[in-house]
Formats: C-alpha cells, sequence, structure tokens
C-alpha cells in the first residue's frame, strides 16, 4: 500500500471518529438541553401562578373563582407569535391544582376534576416540601406523546412563615410543542458536520495526494538514476527539497568517481592499438629502411597520432554531455540555419569524396528549444559518418519533418548500410566499423555522442538500414 494511501486512511479514520463523537455528543445534547430550559420555565411559571392562585384556593373557590376564568380566557386567546420561524397561535400550558391530599380540584382542561394525583411524582414530592417534577406519556405506545409536568406548592400563609401546604398547582406542556425546534438545531449540527467532515476528507485527501506525489517523483527520480538514465531533480518543497538536494548530490560525487573510473579504463583500452601500432613504426625506422616503407610507417604513425587526438577530443566532447542532467540555459534555435551551417561546414569533406550534400525540408520552418552548438556537432558527426560510408559520386540527404509534437531529422546516405549484427551496437562508445574507402576505424564516439545530445534535449537517434541500400540516422527532437 502506498504511503498516501496509509496517510489518507489514517486520517480518514481520526476524522471520522472525531465526527462521530462529536456529532452524537451535540446530538444527544441538543433534546435534554431544550427540554431542561423548558423545565426551568415551567417551574417559574408553577411558582409564579401558585402564588396566585392561593387566595382562590384557601377561599374554596379554586374552581369557579377569578384566577379560574383567568386561566381558562387563555383558551380563546390568539397568540399569532413568529417564534424564530416556527408559528405559534395558541397557549401551550395546562393548568391542575390539587388540595393537600393530591385530590385534582382544577383543571383548566376539565378532563381530571376529583381525580386522586398523590401519587403523581409531582404532587407527591411537592406535598412533602420537595421539588416535583415528572415527564409521562399520554399515550403508552407513543413516544411523541409524552409530558412535562412541574408543581409549585401552594401555602395557608407566607413560605417564610414556614406555612402549611394547602395545595399543589401543576403546570404542564406537551414536550412535542419544541420538537420542531429540537429537530431543527439537530438537523443543522448534522448538516454543517457533514459539511466539515467533508472539508477535513478534501483536505486530506489533497495532503495525501501531495505527499504522494513528493514521494513519487523523488522515487522515480531514484529509479532512473538507478537504471543510468539521464534524470532531471523533481520540483519540491520543504523537507522533499532537501532530501532531493541530498539524493542529487549523492548522484553526482558517486557518478563523477564511477564515470572517471570508467573512461580511464575506456581510454587506456583504446589507445593501447594505436600507441602499439605507433610503437612498433617508430622501432622500424630507427633502422634502415626502403624510402617508400620509411614513408608508410611515417604516414602511419601521424595518422594514429592523429586517431588518439580525435579520440580524446570526442571524448572530452561526450564527457561534457554526459556528465549534464539538462540544458542549463536553453534557448530557441531554428532548424534552417542550423541545417544550412552543418551542412556548410561537411561541404569540403563531401567534395573530396565525390559526393552531393542536399537538404529535404518538408516541414514548416521549425524552432526547438535547445543548444545550438551541441545540436550543430551532433549534425556535423551525422553528415561525417554519411560521408564516409557512401560510395564516391552518390549523394547524403537531410531529411526534416514533422511527427505529431515532435521533429524528425533523417541523414541518409547509399552506402553499404549497417551489418546485421552492429545495428545493435553502433551506438556504443569506442564500437566503430571499418570505413569501406579507408578501411580505417574512428574513434567510436560519434554516434554515442549523438544520441546523448538527442537525449539531453528530451529527444533520441536511431540508426537502421535504407531500403534500397544505405543507412539512415533519425534524431527525434521535441518541438518548440
Amino acid at each position: 500500500m502506498r504511503i498516501g494511501l496509509r496517510v489518507l486512511l489514517g486520517y480518514f479514520v481520526i476524522v471520522a471518529l472525531a465526527a462521530l463523537l462529536l456529532g452524537r455528543v451535540f446530538v444527544q445534547q441538543v433534546k435534554p438541553g431544550v427540554r431542561q430550559a423548558m423545565e426551568d420555565t415551567l417551574a417559574d411559571t408553577a411558582n409564579v401562578l401558585a402564588e396566585l392562585a392561593t387566595d382562590d384556593l384557601l377561599a374554596g373557590r379554586i374552581d369557579d373563582g377569578r384566577f379560574a376564568r383567568r386561566i381558562r380566557a387563555l383558551e380563546r386567546r390568539d397568540i399569532a407569535a413568529d417564534i424564530w420561524g416556527f408559528e405559534k397561535r395558541r397557549v401551550s400550558y395546562r393548568v391542575t391544582v390539587t388540595d393537600d391530599k393530591g385530590i385534582v380540584v382544577f383543571d383548566s382542561a376539565g378532563r381530571d376534576l376529583g381525580r386522586d394525583n398523590s401519587r403523581w411524582n409531582d404532587v407527591h414530592r411537592t406535598l412533602r416540601g420537595q421539588y416535583g417534577a415528572r415527564s409521562t406519556r399520554d399515550d403508552p405506545a407513543d413516544e411523541n406523546s409524552s409530558v412535562m409536568y412541574v408543581a409549585a406548592p401552594i401555602y395557608e400563609r407566607d413560605r417564610d412563615a414556614q406555612g402549611r401546604i394547602a395545595g399543589v398547582l401543576t403546570v404542564s406542556k406537551p414536550n412535542r410543542t419544541i420538537a420542531p425546534f429540537i429537530q431543527r438545531s439537530q438537523d443543522i449540527i448534522l448538516r454543517w458536520g457533514f459539511v466539515l467532515l467533508g472539508v477535513a476528507l478534501l483536505v486530506g485527501l489533497l495532503a495525501a495526494w501531495w505527499l504522494s506525489r513528493q514521494l513519487g517523483g523523488l522515487r522515480r527520480y531514484a529509479d532512473a538514476v538507478t537504471a543510468g538514465e539521464r534524470a532531471t531533480l523533481p520540483a519540491s518543497a520543504g523537507e522533499f527539497a532537501d532530501l532531493g538536494r541530498a539524493l542529487e548530490t549523492m548522484r553526482e560525487r558517486l557518478e563523477g568517481r564511477q564515470y572517471v573510473e570508467r573512461y580511464v579504463h575506456a581510454l587506456t583500452h583504446e589507445l593501447r592499438g594505436p600507441l602499439a601500432a605507433i610503437r612498433g613504426s617508430a622501432e622500424l625506422l630507427e633502422g634502415p629502411l626502403p624510402e617508400v616503407d620509411r614513408r608508410r610507417f611515417a604516414e602511419a604513425v601521424g595518422a594514429q597520432t592523429q586517431r588518439m587526438s580525435e579520440m580524446v577530443d570526442k571524448l572530452l566532447a561526450l564527457a561534457a554531455v554526459e556528465h549534464r542532467s539538462r540544458l542549463e540555459a536553453p534557448e530557441a534555435v531554428d532548424l534552417d540555419t542550423l541545417l544550412e551551417e552543418a551542412i556548410g561546414n561537411a561541404a569540403a569533406h563531401a567534395d573530396a569524396a565525390g559526393l552531393t550534400l542536399r537538404a529535404d525540408l518538408q516541414a514548416a520552418p521549425a524552432t526547438v528549444q535547445g543548444d545550438a552548438f551541441l545540436l550543430r556537432q551532433a549534425l556535423g558527426n551525422l553528415l561525417d559518418n554519411a560521408i564516409d560510408f557512401s560510395a564516391g559520386g552518390g549523394e547524403v540527404v537531410v531529411t526534416v519533418s514533422v511527427e505529431g509534437a515532435r521533429l524528425r531529422i533523417d541523414v541518409a546516405d547509399r552506402g553499404a548500410g549497417i551489418p546485421d549484427y552492429a545495428l545493435e551496437r553502433v551506438f556504443e562508445r569506442f564500437y566503430s566499423l571499418p570505413r569501406p574507402a579507408s578501411h580505417a576505424r574512428s574513434s567510436g564516439l560519434g554516434l554515442a555522442f549523438v544520441r546523448e545530445v538527442a537525449q539531453l534535449h528530451g529527444g533520441d537517434a536511431q540508426l537502421r538500414n535504407r531500403d534500397g541500400g544505405g543507412a539512415v540516422a533519425t534524431v527525434w527532437l521535441p518541438l518548440d
């Protein structure tokens, strides 16, 4: 499992647990909180009404006195209230009064006159000088039919004088009257809870994606370096940027040591042949020789010296290209101008070989982002190879075309072509084939240089045999 997915799953579990706990706490506290507020209001109301009912109860006219008439008049009152978006038209209070035995002597609803309520918790506790309240269902099978009852004592005289409790006034209110407020609060909490959960998950997803992207870029960079490919350090931030720079520094130092060691071995191996030939020719020149042999050995020394010089120069050029992981300051390079310069530089070589150079520009004028000097050298190597392997009287054709988002440059000749056994090795360092005319071998670094330059520019190079004889070298470069 990828680390980004692990982080996302861990973050999701934490957020889900936190949301679940907070949701349960908030939702479970809304209903009790609202009911507690209603009970507090009912307690105040019950005590106020108990004081107002005292005189009528003590006088024996609690069911037909002034208090009873005023309470019953509440049924006809139109409140016409808009309470936080909910309309209220009627009073939802019910008032009952019991005597000191718990018998109902007044009921604003007119239902329970004469009933013994002394066993109900509100009346029972209040008659004993305690706080009395209860919540009871009108219909035992309907949980939404519960009613809250809060009682207050009615004293024979002022409570400060520790008067006897002469009765109990109970105020009741159906819990369903506050159900819309509870439901709306729960809906708001749940709705915003889901919004916050979604935002938290989105943040977690973005964080996991960013983390995975940073690590993925560094992993691909490390894989490319391990495979020996030219890799560019990906753009990173924070500690990932520090890690990337550390990896690049380590790569450069390790590659630098291996590079020097590899090329020292390769160079010494390739120089042994020319040095042996020079040593042999020098030993023969020390003794008496016919003039013809002396001239031949002297020319051999000069040719081998020139070969070693070219080998060192091309090796240095190839090393300079291979050491670069990217172009430091790419610029727009016009292909028409570049090809014109490369063909002009190779014209003398072609004339000496009796060949014609021709350019076939099938594409509209195009530019690439790159290094004009390196591209010119690469094209020069391809033209030199094509001229060396072409038969006299033929021609070398340079063709430029566009394939999708890439520019294709073909350098074709009509020589003997590439042997099948050599097709897979022509881009190896120091691998070369004898020239048809002189049978001499080159340094074997030209095509390796061409491929390195093409890959440095984000492209590639290929060499294949041509239909009808000859070979064609192809370079692909991304269009600007």
